[in-house]
């Protein structure tokens, strides 16, 4: 004979619960699997699989209990085991289908099969494992429908942890989809159990066995607890290890960590303004007056930027004075309106602990879409142009073009191929003539490098001497001028032509410590008298590190080497220095050669020059082109000159060429 069953209606509204609950977790650890690196991701994907697994078998079994039968009734540990591992497995298949940014549609359909066979094979395994004296058979009918029932669940579950997969906060719709979630689970549970038809063969008493409250409570108690240690854990991941992770310290503000993870899971077609702003002469301030100032003045600045924050446009601070200004839905237009406020805002004064602080921002801008094959294209081109307006003479802003990327792309090309130039025998050196105009007569050389590249031609050394200094390969590069140039002293000296050859350095050879070494081997290499080199130092360059680059001056001076000071005037003053500066010539940019026959600039010129000589301290002016130079420098009493009125800069070849025309003109002028 048939049996039929009854529910409890408490129990039954409990196992609804459960399955709500655990749709809800599932949600937001669909959330954080998608949102997670690392191994961190595949934590929440083990951890996840096992929490919604654990609820959707606990709302089964509980389920199960609600079914009164009248029968006594056990369960199979083995068979019951089964099921669960059965729902952890499906749980783990929605999640590992959902963790890719984008899923197709094969990957979506296969994982809804094999999430939805999992799910049945949960339930029918479950029913088997119920030990008791009567048969069990199955309506086809209701059976079919609890199948349909589970694949509906299972695709509508895996659109759900499609759709909140980004979404880690709580809100109403996905507790309106977790309760949509569970109510189909359960609709799936109750309908296969509706399927079943129990029959006995012998007559079953009414003194039976009611529900095992103490099965009830322990599966109930086990599965609240995994809940809420679930919740917990995504509580505290949540407002406290993110907050440590992907908030700046210093700003409050979000740090590179959460901007990478939102170029990371951006999703959208729409146009993305990208503003990177990076402090101008942060540095400075740094050294000079400490970074506890410093950390509070970028703390002011982030406040500042905290005004642009907008429901469309994020603010963060990626290193330690660069900033990122994120604008959703943004045109060229109103990048750079952007920008001329930050600008401002920033160069404001800032009043902190008694100190008036200035400061000023550089801004590189792009505009696009971030596509999936390079989420970071965006912040590179913003990159660019923000070292562009540095370039440009900061406190400005500059917009990306394709003739910046154009020029990136090759500034990449050049250090690629730098790294073999020197071995190849790419470089050659040009030397420019100085001349005494007071004696008429030759006064020495300045050697120039230059790089034949095999495809590009002759490269500008504006262009590549920057790669090489960024890059550290200037200096095994200047130790291959030096030698070179020492050799070729030596060579001109057995010609009978003793001419001193002056050799740029940059600031990375004091900072290798080996520089004295260097310019020590060369000489003794080439046996050149150390009084025939001469080396020359940028006038801002000593600003690096006053002390120890006046030590290293003063041991490479003390070899016989001559120093001397380019440039002057161009860049920061460094008059206030120059009494401590041990250097022998002071070079006058090109600045003051132009102009001469205003008062002013005659003004400026007789004051250097009346300070050089107190000094005792040579001075060639530079830009040197044509007859009015010469007449208005030698007037001022300025007679050591270099320019292309004497000579453009020439290879060896030209130069011995000009030996002999020197000497040709000396012999007839005897």
């Amino acid at each position: 004979m048939y049996i039929e069953g009854t529910y409890n209606i408490y129990i039954v509204a409990l196992s609804v619960i459960i399955a709500v609950l655990a749709s809800y977790s599932a949600l937001n650890i669909a959330a954080k699997i998608s949102n997670a690196n690392g191994k961190m991701k595949y934590f929440w994907l083990f951890s996840g699989s096992f929490v919604m697994g654990s609820g959707v078998w606990s709302m089964h079994f509980i389920g199960m209990l609600a079914f009164e039968i009248h029968a006594n009734m056990d369960y199979d540990a083995s068979l019951t085991l089964l099921s669960m591992i059965a729902s952890v497995l499906s749980s783990f298949i929605a999640f590992y289908i959902t963790m890719p940014q984008i899923v197709d549609m094969k990957r979506l359909i296969l994982g809804g099969f094999t999430m939805g066979s999992g799910i049945v094979a949960m339930h029918y395994i479950g029913m088997e494992a119920m030990i008791m004296p009567m048969e069990l058979s199955y309506d086809k009918g209701l059976l079919l429908l609890s199948v349909v029932i589970a694949f509906i669940a299972s695709y509508a579950a895996l659109f759900l942890f499609l759709r909140f997969k980004n979404q880690r906060t709580a809100s109403w719709l996905k507790w309106l989809s977790a309760i949509i979630m569970g109510t189909a689970i359960c609709g799936m549970h109750y309908t296969g159990l509706k399927a079943a038809r129990f029959h006995s063969h012998s007559h079953l008493t009414e003194n039976t066995q009611g529900i095992d409250l103490f099965l009830l409570y322990s599966v109930l108690i086990t599965t609240l607890f995994i809940l809420f240690i679930s919740w917990g854990a995504m509580f505290f991941d949540r407002n406290v290890l993110e907050k440590m992770a992907y908030q700046d310290a210093i700003t409050g503000l979000p740090n590179r960590n959460e901007m990478n993870k939102f170029f990371d899971t951006f999703i959208g077609n729409e146009t993305i303004g990208v503003l990177f702003i990076d402090l101008d002469k942060f540095k400075v301030i740094n050294d000079t007056i400490g970074h506890d100032m410093g950390d509070l003045l970028i703390s002011e600045v982030g406040a500042r930027l905290q005004q642009f924050i907008r429901k469309d446009q994020r603010v963060f601070r990626i290193g330690g004075d660069e900033f990122l200004l994120v604008v959703k839905h943004c045109d060229e237009k109103w990048a750079e309106q952007l920008a001329k406020e930050i600008l401002l805002s920033i160069k404001d004064v800032y009043r902190i602990e008694g100190n008036e602080l200035y400061i000023t921002a550089s801004i590189g801008i792009s505009i696009g879409t971030i596509t999936s094959s390079n989420r970071f294209t965006l912040l590179k081109a913003a990159d660019m142009a923000m070292y562009r307006a540095k370039k440009s003479g900061k406190n400005r802003y500059c917009l990306y073009n394709d003739a910046l990327g154009l020029e990136e792309v090759r500034k990449m090309e050049l250090e690629k191929d730098l790294q073999s130039a020197l071995e190849n025998n790419q470089f050659y050196i040009v030397y420019q003539p100085k001349w005494n105009v007071k004696t008429n007569r030759l006064y020495g050389f300045e050697a120039l490098l230059r790089w034949e590249h095999p495809r590009l031609g002759v490269i500008s050394p504006a262009e590549f001497i920057p790669i090489t200094e960024e890059t550290g390969l200037i200096v095994p590069i200047t130790k291959w001028i030096l030698e070179k140039v020492c050799h070729q002293c030596i060579t001109w000296q057995t010609q009978g032509e003793l001419q001193p050859v002056s050799v740029n350095l940059s600031n990375r050879l004091f900072q290798s410590g080996r520089l004295k070494d260097m310019v020590q081997n060369a000489l003794e290499k080439a046996n050149l008298k150390p009084h025939l080199l001469e080396l020359e130092i940028t006038e801002s360059m000593v600003f690096y590190d006053v002390e120890d680059i006046i030590l290293q001056l003063d041991s490479i001076r003390a070899l016989g080497v001559r120093i001397s000071m380019d440039d002057f005037g161009t860049g920061y003053s460094s008059i206030g220095l120059l009494d401590r500066m041990p250097i022998d010539t002071l070079k006058l940019d090109r600045l003051f050669t132009n102009d001469l026959d205003t008062p002013r600039k005659r003004a400026i010129m007789n004051a250097i020059i009346v300070m050089a000589d107190d000094l005792q301290l040579d001075l060639i002016a530079e830009g040197v082109e044509n007859e009015e130079h010469i007449e208005s420098l030698t007037q001022l009493g300025c007679y050591l000159v270099q320019g292309y009125f004497y000579g453009k800069p020439m290879k060896v070849g030209e130069i011995n060429k000009l030996f002999f025309n020197l000497n040709d003109k000396q012999l007839r002028t005897v």
